[in-house]
């Protein structure tokens, strides 16, 4: 009788330690998918310049109906740092026969987390054209050579989907009358308004989602927070956090796309 007794408790508590180990909060998995880089090729001056990107996707806790899960995403810079003369030399020469004349002599990339800093060291030339006599004469009203520095953050728009870069000029360094025209406001803020958006151009190609995340996940994924940071020797990544909402049934989707695109398929 003892031993039939022992008995009955021993299967009551088997079936009770199968029954919770299958019910949906305990057989919930903390599921994390890793998403190999991937290579965005940006065109300088008919030159591919190379920004790899990379994700990680972790699940955060359930909601009723959709699985949330948290992004990251990095995108190593280095390659575009390396061209950035090319970069910004496409976006500000310029060589106006009467008015301003620019040559970009180099420019640099680098990090000061979260933002970043763009240099450039470029020579500035304006001159005036008039008729004298019935002939064009051509004059040099100023030229030299200047430094100008562009401290640029990075933000997220409204939709969550698309980085924008907030810019803001830094001490500019040149000498006398030049440097008197760059600082009084128009000449600077233009130098500035192109250099932010040739560098914003490139930054968002590292933030397009659609070039790094699964078909599935990418209609459902937005970005939170955007920075950059220093990865070591003066090396720019960005970073974004973010969010992807998806059912349960989308999840084994981005199963099997994450594992053809290992497997090249």
């Amino acid at each position: 009788m003892r031993n039939k007794i022992l008995r009955f408790f021993s299967l009551s508590l088997l079936a009770f330690a199968i029954t919770t180990v299958f019910t949906p909060q305990s057989s919930a998995q903390n599921l994390n998918f890793k998403i190999p880089p991937v290579k965005i090729p940006l065109t300088i001056k008919d030159q591919t310049v190379i920004i790899t990107a990379s994700a990680q996707i972790s699940q955060a806790p359930k909601t009723r109906e959709q699985n949330l899960f948290n992004l990251e995403l990095r995108a190593d810079l280095a390659d575009l740092q390396q061209n950035m003369t090319a970069l910004l030399s496409s976006a500000l020469d310029k060589d106006a026969q009467c008015g301003d004349r620019i040559a970009i002599q180099s420019a640099t990339l680098t990090p000061a987390a979260p933002t970043a800093i763009a240099t450039v060291n470029l020579h500035y030339e304006r001159w005036a054209c008039a008729k004298i006599f019935g002939k064009q004469q051509v004059k040099r009203l100023v030229g030299g050579n200047a430094t100008i520095p562009l401290s640029l953050t990075p933000s997220v728009d409204e939709s969550g989907t698309s980085l924008r870069l907030l810019p803001e000029l830094g001490p500019i360094q040149a000498d006398g009358s030049l440097g008197e025209l760059l600082r009084s406001g128009g000449v600077a803020t233009t130098i500035r308004d192109k250099m932010q958006s040739a560098i914003e151009a490139a930054m968002q190609k590292a933030a397009n989602l659609a070039a790094t995340l699964p078909p599935v996940a990418q209609p459902y994924a937005t970005i939170q927070s955007a920075a950059f940071q220093d990865a070591g020797n003066g090396r720019l990544v960005l970073l974004l956090d973010g969010q992807l909402r998806i059912t349960k049934e989308q999840v084994q989707q981005l199963t099997k796309q994450l594992k053809d695109r290992v497997s090249g398929k």
